[in-house]
Parts: structure tokens; sequence; C-alpha cells
């Protein structure tokens, strides 16, 4: 049985600081992915749970994600297939240590990003 589920919330719903605010002001999440994450009240959070616990989220702006961290990388495939098959990511400034995922599910990854430790990736044209 999958205890595998992915929901989209934002900052004003009930069970939103429940599953997220554990990451926000994380040191662990900051040294991991080389940024801070933010509950802008403009963001969908989607936030992959298992067992009831978030193990990985993407958060976006319209169709460009702003945060994204996994502890485990298959945790952050599984959430960015689901996604890839709904959305039609803009181009996304995002943590490069996640790059192999990117790719795997589909992405495209440009390597000339501007900041150290980041990569921009979109989705591939006619998808």
């Amino acid at each position: 049985m999958d205890d595998r589920k992915i929901l989209k919330i934002n900052n004003k719903d009930n069970n939103f600081y429940m599953y997220m605010g554990k990451f926000f002001g994380s040191r662990v999440v900051q040294n991991k992915i080389n940024d801070r994450i933010y509950d802008d009240a403009n963001k969908e959070w989607y936030v992959l749970l298992e067992e009831n616990n978030c193990v990985a989220f993407a958060s976006l702006i319209k169709n460009t994600i702003k945060n994204i961290y996994a502890v485990k990388d298959e945790q952050l495939e599984y959430l960015l297939s689901d996604l890839n098959d709904k959305v039609k990511f803009a181009e996304s400034v995002v943590p490069a240590i996640y790059k192999d995922v990117y790719i795997k599910v589909g992405l495209n990854v440009q390597d000339n990003c501007k900041f150290k430790n980041f990569v921009v990736i979109s989705s591939k044209e006619g998808e």
C-alpha cells in the first residue's frame, strides 16, 4: 500500500504550518539547498506526505518554482514527476543539488545560472 499523497496548500490553510512549519528557518534545509524557505502569501505549495509527514515540497508562483526541497532524491522525483504532468514550468532558479532528479523527470536544465549552487530548469517545449 502506498502511503504517499500530494497536497496543494498555501499559508492560509489550517494545516499548512503543521506540515511546513519545521522547514522555515531550518539550518538543515538551508545548508542542503543553499537557500532559505519563506511562507509568502502568494505561493502555492505542493507537499509530498509520507505517513502524514512532509518529506518533499515545491512552492510555485504561477508556474515558476520558488522553493524546492526533499529529504531524499526519490521523494523529489515522485513529487516532480506528478507536477510535471500537470504544470508547464516556466524558467525557475532551483538548487543544483537536485540536478540529477530534474534530468530524470524530463525537465530542461541549464547550468549557466548566474548564482553559484543553482541551475535553471523549465519544462521541455511542447510538453
